[in-house]
């Protein structure tokens, strides 16, 4: 496995990880805290994780050439609670592990399909998709966590993946070191 490689499955369980801990953390937030509107891009914390969780879905599925494209958001909605969303969350973090594990040598500089409804069709290598896909999430699980700070929910650390020094054993009981 490439340096890259190795660097895509870790930003995976990464991904995994951190939305584990703050869909825990949003998880005792009554649904009118979760839904509450604040001051941010999206109107409230679970507006917010809405909109990332089916995002994640549309590329997702676009790396898996799965066919979807747009219509993955004829689903959308906006969850009333974070217990709703926590295991469909989860299910697309497991999906997108699986696919950057199995990213052969070259894969990385392959194109998929990104289908953009009426402005077409358009071809994205996998390591930009890839990248725009982390930038997105860790995006919005900011915007979240900050959200998050405005109730009575203290929002959780959510940088200790990486270094051995800071590193959360939950990573390990979770099988993702």
């Amino acid at each position: 496995m490439t340096n890259l490689q190795r660097h895509f499955s870790a930003m995976a369980r990464n991904n995994r990880w951190s939305n584990h801990i703050l869909l825990r953390a949003c998880a005792n937030l009554d649904s009118a805290s979760f839904t509450a509107t604040r001051t941010s891009f999206f109107p409230s914390i679970a507006a917010t994780l809405s909109h990332y969780h089916f995002v994640d879905l549309y590329y997702i599925d676009a790396l898996e050439q799965g066919g979807r494209g747009e219509r993955v958001y004829d689903d959308e909605i906006v969850f009333a609670h974070a217990a709703e969303l926590a295991p469909l969350q989860k299910a697309a973090d497991e999906r997108l592990i699986t696919f950057c594990d199995g990213l052969a040598d070259a894969d990385a500089e392959l194109t998929v399909i990104t289908d953009r409804g009426h402005k077409g069709q358009f071809p994205e290598r996998i390591e930009n998709l890839l990248a725009h896909l982390f930038q997105h999430q860790i995006h919005h699980r900011g915007q979240a966590h900050a959200m998050l700070a405005g109730t009575d929910v203290k929002p959780p650390q959510l940088d200790e993946f990486f270094l051995a020094f800071e590193r959360d054993p939950e990573i390990g009981r979770m099988g993702l070191a």
